[in-house]
């Protein structure tokens, strides 16, 4: 059965994939929320270690996965030495210094920097398999040299010829919305990238109503009424019920796609990539949580009751698209079983 059957969803579907025993260990960095741990867990690997510096980030992290393995705090102030074994180091290193919608400042910027601390800890604990996820862009920034240099970084400690690919969210994660990252996966073991293959495509069967579910009324706060700031251009342009729109400070943008536009972490407030739909009730913001949805994360999953609107939209703007990760984890899994049977 494909690995998305089982993807954990916030319309109850079945979290973890039949048949792992949590024989593999993974760590993460640069762990946010918690996406990219949820993959993998869900992909039957156990979490031992994950490392994020922004304390909302963490607060809503411990609501989910517990305090037991957790480590708050700069990554560059971590000794290898103290990070626990693993088979597979993860990490959705700060995306902003190659995003389109940054200042594309590449490894100028110092987020664009930790990725050397990616490959400090790779060199220290020397797992099976590295799994990165980050903005495209990374893939043409500067003209290719970016890309290029981390992957000669990989190879040159003994991950050789890392792959990578740019999947969609809406075409890997049957969940509406237009999101393209790109993927990149290095093994140590010839074996195990022998045994390794790229999941497939999924039909998008989810529809933007299932998440935003036009006939509940949502919080009054989402909502802009007559006579508040944008009201009457929203007014004049949104009629449907069965899309999202993005509010871009001057103009309101309709996705002819019937899918929502790339949540980032700088929505829901001003007045620059707010996404935005109409239902029974109004012209509102998405919620937090429907970002979330968005993302693929589950119903159980909550954000931390005490921190603000602004830093639960940027939290779900950070994050990844659960499934898409999760069925790729599930293929590091397979090659990782594939090799020990040999």
């Amino acid at each position: 059965m494909d690995a998305l059957t089982h993807a954990e969803s916030r319309c109850g579907q079945q979290s973890k994939i039949p048949g792992r025993r949590e024989s593999y260990l993974a760590g993460s960095m640069f762990a946010g929320i918690g996406g990219i741990c949820l993959a993998f867990k869900n992909a039957g690997a156990k979490m031992v270690w994950a490392n994020e510096i922004d304390s909302d980030a963490c607060s809503t992290y411990r609501a989910y996965f517990g305090d037991e393995y957790l480590v708050e705090g700069d990554v560059k102030k971590i000794r290898a030495e103290d990070i626990p074994d693993m088979d597979i180091l993860t990490a959705g290193f700060p995306c902003q210094a190659f995003s389109v919608a940054g200042y594309r400042k590449g490894f100028d910027d110092d987020r664009g920097v930790l990725f050397y601390e990616i490959v400090r800890i790779l060199e220290a604990k020397r797992p099976r398999a590295v799994f990165i996820e980050n903005v495209k862009n990374l893939v043409r920034h500067d003209n290719g040299r970016t890309f290029k240099i981390i992957c000669e970084a990989l190879d040159s400690i003994g991950y050789r010829d890392p792959d990578h690919r740019i999947f969609n969210t809406k075409e890997y994660g049957n969940i509406p919305q237009n999101r393209e990252r790109v993927y990149i996966v290095a093994f140590r073991d010839k074996r195990d990238a022998a045994n390794f293959s790229w999941p497939e495509p999924v039909k998008l069967e989810r529809k933007i109503e299932s998440i935003t579910n036009p006939q509940t009324e949502a919080d009054e706060a989402l909502y802009y009424r007559e006579g508040s700031r944008y009201y009457d251009m929203l007014n004049e342009k949104m009629h449907r019920k069965d899309t999202v729109y993005q509010l871009r400070r001057t103009y309101v943008r309709e996705n002819k796609g019937d899918v929502c536009p790339t949540l980032t972490a700088n929505m829901g407030g001003g007045g620059h990539n707010v996404p935005l739909i109409r239902d029974n009730h109004g012209i509102r913001k998405l919620s937090p949580e429907e970002c979330l949805e968005l993302q693929g994360f589950p119903n159980k999953f909550k954000f931390s009751e005490d921190i603000s609107r602004s830093s639960k939209y940027k939290q779900a703007g950070n994050s990844v698209s659960v499934p898409v990760v999760q069925s790729i984890a599930v293929k590091i899994l397979d090659a990782f079983e594939k090799t020990d049977a040999e």
